[in-house]
């Protein structure tokens, strides 16, 4: 008998989604062209540019691994796991987002891998000044700057922990990750001459891009129902974010296709907003106005607590 997990990773039978497929080819040479062109263009463009591409990278990774655009896993898995943004191995991403989608545990800092909460002794251990960045981090200037340092420094911390106990299949799935790792950089900073520190720029603004959709998308509630967000009127960053940001449709129905999700939700919008208790945002510039420099919610899980 299957798990969650498992169930959740069956991919049935549909026809090959072109758009996404197209989306894909535009991504991937949308990268090659930057990468080649860099020396081209403004500085501040390039990095606008490189980070928006590994943001809508990361959206397409997202795509994929709810089984999009084609009915091949194989074939899914093959255009989700470049890595571009170098520090996330597409595998634990997977195993990790689809653990997500077990909605009756989201924002649980235990059982939700995406959670942005502690438990008592979890924020106990952070000492002074780590419950003062913490803190910092629950509003969304500091997500947008700390923010990704934060997320890849605990992820890096976490998998190194997991590899030095050789936790099954982590050191070879680190292992055919580096091997993608240098070819990127190879072709990037070898082949087209982009320093170093230019393409972690990238990464950085690009993770900075994707800490902005995640920072609104869950809050506790003690109904789980009532836990996942909805940011309406956003038509540039809903379209780098695949239109993820209407969560909680995407929580109630994660087989729709990005391109289907607007028409989906317009007609169902009514629903969707008493199921989630009415947690929506006008726009992500809704979201700044009240939380850039208040936080969004306590760091502290109420049940952890």
């Amino acid at each position: 008998m299957l798990d969650r997990t498992s169930q959740a990773a069956v991919i049935p039978s549909r026809p090959t989604e072109w758009p996404t497929v197209i989306l894909a080819i535009i991504i991937h040479g949308g990268f090659l062209a930057l990468t080649w062109w860099w020396q081209s263009l403004p500085m501040i463009g390039v990095v606008l540019a490189g980070g928006w591409l590994i943001a809508w990278h990361g959206s397409l990774q997202h795509e994929v691994i709810h089984g999009h655009p084609t009915g091949n896993r194989g074939v899914n898995d093959a255009i989700g796991s470049i890595p571009l943004s170098l520090w996330l191995p597409y595998p634990i991403y997977r195993e990790s987002h689809l653990e997500h989608h077990r909605d009756e545990y989201l924002t649980d800092p235990i059982e939700d891998p995406e959670s942005s909460y502690f438990t008592r002794a979890a924020w106990e251990q952070l000492g002074a000044a780590g419950r003062l960045l913490a803190r910092w981090n629950t509003t969304l200037f500091g997500r947008l700057t700390i923010g990704p340092a934060v997320m890849l420094l605990s992820f890096l911390g976490q998998e190194w922990r997991l590899v030095r106990a050789n936790e099954p299949g982590r050191r070879r799935i680190w292992a055919v990750h580096g091997i993608g790792v240098a070819l990127v950089l190879f072709w990037a900073t070898v082949v087209c001459g982009v320093p170093l520190w230019l393409y972690l720029a990238f990464v950085y603004t690009g993770a900075a891009m994707t800490r902005l959709r995640s920072y609104a998308e869950h809050r506790y509630a003690d109904s789980h129902e009532e836990r996942t967000a909805i940011v309406e009127n956003s038509r540039l960053f809903g379209l780098l974010f695949l239109y993820n940001n209407l969560h909680v449709l995407h929580h109630r129905r994660p087989g729709i296709s990005w391109y289907r999700l607007p028409a989906v939700y317009r007609h169902k919008r009514e629903t969707l907003i008493r199921s989630n208790g009415g947690l929506v945002y006008d726009s992500y510039w809704d979201i700044a106005r009240r939380f850039l420099l208040k936080p969004h919610d306590d760091p502290k899980h109420p049940r952890h607590s």
